[in-house]
């Protein structure tokens, strides 16, 4: 008699998804450093905060255009000088800093999982490859912002409190250090998005002794404290009063007060959760195992997840300055929930209506995102038409991939990450043009060697710094000084912005470019001086 035994499946760890997470993460890398330049005004301001430290020499105080920069806390700025110290000062490597962090994410997701739900490891896994192509994660892991690096030290925070849970002593000193350098990556955010998971812990992790776990909680926050103090203090003094009172006051008072001057509907971030969650918010399968799960009753790691997710999502609801990229820290705690509920469900099937709704979902992406910018004057032309055929071809080839019995995840996975290599391939022309300031601040540096001083005709965020390797800064001047500035340096260079491209062919200039749907041009004082005087369209 023949025995069965059942088919060994040569992936049961997750190793392999977890392989095809960072190779896709490590491809649309590739696609975002080849077709998106780094873009004025946050990209470029925040590489050229660590260019002037890099020139001063001063790890301490970021500085921008010549003074101490107090918006953003240094730890992004640390590690593009780690990068400049061992290669040399280039372009590469701050476009390289954020998807190492997002590796390092899908990788403490690939272990959060394992330690969540030891019976069933090759979750990890799937979670890994859901986070690798939800599209807010995938585009901040290609942007030099702060929330994937944030979302690196929560997930560490994470693996602390986990440890904790576990008996093991050193999980809050975790928990410390994972707060100390969240706090110096994006500042006290990081406390939001981890203690009410600790707060939440005799829910999901029923039988601790609560007044102890407190007890720990709070040395674990008077650590991380401590750790964000030992640079805070020292940078203080050092900065001056000015940029002391703004880091130990301006970045939490007076962001708060910024957040309320600048309101969006508590309901805001609603409505963008389909594009957010794309493409495994259009999956059916997805919401019925959502359903279907909550109907057998939540396990420890899926409540732990809701404890992470829900609480902060509900409390940037009532936050009234909102971004879509606040949310990226909770993408993981998403992700292994999708993961969690995918579980073991053999009748989940990617359809043919989810997927066509998919690939046409992300078809209007690439026609509203093209015709919004258009009508704001970003771009200079619509993107082609053939990114949207491809991403239907694409998904039919899912679509058959699944009939012939490949993974839904690893399926709606590549279609997520095609489409955001199909959005930048698609918008690279017409958008680069726009944004691609290397030129102009290189034509600058030329002006600032020949001894001229140049000023900036508006309020300026020094895009130019870092592109153009300026060792100088730029005069900022606006209103009735800028007249003032320009008779006071009559050999003396300007850049004036124009409200039109069109207005680029009749200005005379050493160097000039469309720029964020108008113009940017590099011209002497005496025609700065005419441009400001003539009258306005």
């Amino acid at each position: 008699m023949m025995i069965m035994t059942p088919r060994h499946n040569p992936d049961s760890t997750g190793r392999g998804l977890l392989l095809l997470s960072l190779m896709l993460l490590a491809a649309l890398a590739v696609v975002a450093i080849l077709t998106r330049p780094l873009t004025p005004i946050d990209e470029t301001r925040y590489v050229s905060a660590a260019w002037e430290m890099w020139l001063r020499g001063d790890f301490l105080v970021p500085f921008k255009n010549g003074a101490p920069y107090s918006d953003k806390p240094p730890f992004l700025f640390w590690m593009f000088q780690v990068g400049w110290a061992v290669f040399g000062v280039n372009d590469w490597w701050p476009r390289l800093v954020l998807p190492l962090f997002s590796a390092g994410g899908l990788l403490l997701t690939f272990s959060l999982a394992r330690r969540l739900w030891p019976q069933h490891v090759g979750l990890g896994g799937q979670a890994a490859l859901v986070l690798a192509s939800a599209l807010l994660w995938i585009i901040f892991s290609t942007s030099v912002m702060f929330d994937v690096i944030l979302a690196f030290w929560v997930l560490i925070g994470l693996h602390g409190v986990l440890a904790a849970t576990d008996g093991k002593r050193g999980g809050f000193a975790v928990l410390g250090v994972a707060i100390g350098l969240g706090v110096l990556a994006k500042g006290p955010v990081i406390l939001l998005h981890l203690l009410p998971v600790v707060a939440l812990a005799p829910w999901w992790n029923p039988g601790l002794k609560w007044r102890r776990w407190f007890a720990h909680t709070l040395l674990a926050v008077l650590l991380g404290a401590a750790i964000a103090l030992a640079w805070a203090l020292p940078a203080g003094f050092s900065g001056g009063e000015v940029y002391r009172n703004a880091i130990f006051w301006g970045q939490t008072a007076n962001r708060m007060v910024e957040s309320f001057a600048h309101r969006r509907p508590f309901w805001w971030y609603v409505p963008l959760l389909p594009l957010l969650l794309f493409p495994w918010f259009v999956w059916p399968a997805w919401w019925k195992a959502l359903i279907q799960h909550r109907r057998e009753g939540l396990d420890r790691g899926s409540r732990f997840c809701l404890a992470w997710m829900l609480p902060v999502f509900v409390a940037f609801c009532f936050i009234s300055g909102k971004q879509p990229h606040y949310l990226v820290p909770l993408f993981p705690a998403f992700a292994l929930l999708t993961a969690r509920l995918m579980t073991g469900r053999t009748d989940a099937r990617v359809g043919l209506p989810a997927l066509l709704a998919a690939a046409l979902g992300g078809v209007l992406i690439l026609i509203a995102t093209g015709h919004i910018a258009v009508l704001h004057r970003q771009v200079a032309a619509l993107p082609p038409v053939w990114p949207g055929a491809v991403l239907i071809a694409l998904a039919f080839v899912v679509w058959v991939a699944g009939r012939r019995g490949v993974a839904p995840i690893p399926n709606l996975a590549l279609l997520g990450a095609a489409l955001l290599a199909l959005v930048q391939i698609a918008a690279m022309h017409s958008i680069e043009p726009m944004y691609d300031i290397k030129s102009m601040a290189r034509a600058i540096k030329q002006v600032q060697d020949e001894g001229r001083p140049v000023a900036n005709i508006a309020t300026y965020h020094a895009q130019y710094q870092f592109l153009g390797r300026l060792e100088t800064p730029l005069a900022e001047v606006t209103g009735a000084s800028a007249m003032q500035w320009l008779a006071a340096h009559p050999e003396g260079y300007a850049v004036v912005y124009l409200d039109s491209r069109r207005q680029l062919a009749g200005v005379s200039a050493r160097y000039k470019q469309p720029y964020r749907g108008g113009g940017a041009v590099l011209v002497n004082a005496q025609t700065a001086a005419a441009l400001l005087a003539a009258p306005t369209e």
